[in-house]
């Protein structure tokens, strides 16, 4: 039987992390380097991406390349995978985390161009790049697919139902990523609920600190290394027998009354 260290351990693998650059995804890159893992650190901005990706190799020693990536652009997919394969000949895990969640007035409100932006960040790009990646992983050693979705998915409000029905559609395209390419890669999820990541600045703290006492069974927002554990279990042989599941790590809100 191996050891703990044994199980999680990522030396010579390959990490491609969408949204990586900050937040839960900057999370999980550290992780995945401190356990041995070389990285793709993928964002809109190219800059935090270097930035993020200098501070990981000075820590770990883990070879870290950085990529401008946005994904709701169909292109993007082939490119950055195209850019994964040729810097390190293999990708071993693939991470798509990279989303969005704009601010709209009311349902009414939403104008084709938000609804299709949205949908196009959280759904499309994660299908394209798990399709481009997935491929070459099934014909090759294999992989672990991991996607990250939200309880909006499951527990939509009227303030973000356009990114819910995104992140359901992140549910499913799981579940056919796993039959389809399998056996020798897997695909599972991530379900976050609130997280307080960078995103949380904007928030009336004092408030959700209320809200979250009377509604989350914890009583509390989860810290962002708290992702930590699910990203490692998924992405290492921890997991070897675990494909198409979604696992939710929110403070035991998504199920509660609303």
């Amino acid at each position: 039987m191996k050891k703990a260290n044994e199980i999680f351990d990522l030396s010579g693998k390959v990490a491609v992390i969408t949204g990586g650059s900050r937040g839960l995804g900057a999370e999980m890159a550290r992780a995945f380097a401190a356990h041995g893992a070389d990285l793709v650190i993928a964002s809109r901005k190219l800059e935090n991406c270097q930035i993020l990706a200098d501070e990981i190799a000075a820590e770990t020693g883990a070879k870290c390349v950085p990529s401008a990536y946005h994904a709701g652009n169909w292109d993007d997919g082939e490119r950055l995978a195209d850019l994964a394969y040729e810097a390190f000949g293999r990708v071993d895990v693939l991470v798509n985390n990279a989303g969005m969640s704009p601010l709209y007035e009311n349902l009414a409100s939403v104008t084709e161009a938000l609804y299709d932006k949205v949908l196009d960040v959280n759904l499309r790009g994660p299908f394209r790049l798990s399709a481009l990646v997935g491929e070459r992983m099934a014909a090759a050693e294999g992989g672990s697919i991991i996607n990250v979705s939200s309880v909006a998915a499951v527990r939509p409000t009227p303030n973000e139902l356009p990114y819910g029905m995104a992140k359901s559609g992140v549910h499913a395209l799981t579940l056919g990523l796993a039959r389809a390419y399998s056996p020798k890669v897997r695909a599972n999820c991530i379900m976050p609920g609130p997280f307080l990541t960078d995103i949380s600045k904007a928030w009336d703290l004092e408030a959700f600190k209320q809200n979250a006492e009377a509604t989350i069974p914890l009583a509390r927002g989860g810290e962002p290394d708290e992702v930590v554990g699910a990203a490692l279990y998924f992405a290492s042989a921890a997991s070897s027998y675990t494909t198409g599941a979604i696992l939710k790590i929110d403070g035991g809100s998504a199920w509660q009354p609303a």
